[in-house]
């Protein structure tokens, strides 16, 4: 069976995990975390990035320095992963779900200010497939409203939009590094800060809410509880093995660009006969190739595609389930408008297999199968 994905490793991991636990730091903030947040500032050219435990906390954090209080409002698309709302369900926040659309899966830009209200505090983009929302339009909106961008980056490693990195364009940026990313450390993820208005904050909270970075920097003569916080530090044993992946992503991004165009090249004669729908990247977009999925007639069709690949050993999963038909979807938010494409798009989407190293056998076996089906 070809697997749907297989986590990267480079080769580096385990040396670097060994330096780690011979170093008799393996808590938080150690080398390798440090490495990794210069790694990410300079590559995404922000004023701070702090490696997390997840992009949930990552997401949690932002909610928390956004102060995210009981009544107020965050506007978001449906077709996301629960993490994106759950970290301002938390803090009270009710969702105001924004129709996608079709040809990005990302949240349509032109329907968010229908959903700004007096309670609105924040925008939250999620950057589906590692393809950039129309940030500038999303940034331009929030200014005119006095309102908060978080991007919700969790697929956006090595990704670009205008030439800046996903995650370093709004206020905020929450990246992953699960095992299913581009690059990963098992469980991680990071928080990006495009300028300084939020970075004592953040380093607080993620410390528990005690000022203990000022302490280790020497700032402060002993350490304390300031603030409501958390332990939003991953082990240093995560941090090592996501530094070997980080010195090679050009190599690890070269590869899955590959793979994905190929998928891309040789299903495009279905895409030609109306078979299929295949992924879109705006001219200004410069995708990452985190997923490659393809887009059946409807529910009844996918099901079947899948189950043809299965049955010829070929992993394919369809992905998320509209997060405002969801009973706590329900509870917790509303949609803004008519959804004209989120539940539509959803039900036609499934996922290819898509990871590094990645055979080329098992990607023409993929696209054999595929093809077959029609």
């Amino acid at each position: 069976m070809i697997k749907f994905n297989v986590p990267p490793v480079v080769g580096g991991e385990l040396n670097y995990i060994e330096q780690a636990v011979k170093s008799q730091k393996i808590c938080g903030d150690g080398e390798f975390t440090k490495k990794c947040n210069k790694w990410i500032e300079e590559k995404a050219d922000v004023t701070k990035a702090l490696l997390t435990t997840s992009c949930t906390h990552s997401l949690e954090m932002a909610a928390i320095l956004l102060d995210i209080k009981e009544g107020d409002e965050v506007i978001l698309p449906s077709y996301t992963f629960v993490s994106t709302a759950n970290a301002f369900v938390l803090r009270g926040a009710k969702l105001k779900f924004v129709d996608i659309r079709p040809d990005t899966m990302n949240i349509n830009e032109k329907l968010i200010e229908e959903a700004i209200t007096d309670k609105t505090k924040a925008i939250v983009p999620v950057h589906y497939a590692g393809v950039g929302c129309e940030m500038d339009e999303i940034m331009a909106i929030a200014d005119a409203h006095n309102l908060r961008v978080v991007e919700d980056a969790a697929q956006g490693v090595n990704a670009f939009y205008k030439g800046k990195m996903l995650g370093s364009i709004g206020d905020m940026g929450c990246y992953s590094f699960h095992e299913t990313k581009n690059y990963s450390m098992g469980e991680g993820g990071a928080t990006l800060f495009r300028d300084d208005t939020f970075v004592e904050n953040a380093e607080i909270i993620r410390e528990k809410g005690t000022d203990r970075s000022k302490f280790f920097r020497g700032q402060v003569d002993k350490y304390s509880w300031v603030e409501m916080g958390s332990s939003y530090l991953p082990s240093e044993l995560n941090a090592a093995y996501l530094y070997a992946q980080l010195e090679k992503a050009d190599e690890i991004n070269d590869n899955r660009l590959a793979t994905w165009a190929t998928y891309f090249q040789e299903l495009k004669p279905l895409q030609e006969q109306g078979l299929i729908e295949l992924p879109y990247v705006p001219d200004e977009c410069k995708h990452n190739a985190h997923m490659f999925y393809v887009k059946l007639k409807d529910m009844a069709q996918r099901t079947e595609f899948i189950n043809h690949l299965k049955d010829n050993g070929v992993s394919c999963v369809f992905h998320y389930v509209p997060l405002h038909s969801s009973s706590a979807g329900k509870r917790f938010g509303e949609f803004s408008g008519k959804d004209v494409y989120t539940t539509r798009e959803s039900e036609r989407l499934a996922r290819l297999p898509m990871y590094y190293s990645m055979t080329e056998d098992d990607i023409a076996k993929t696209i054999d199968t595929i093809k077959k089906f029609f």
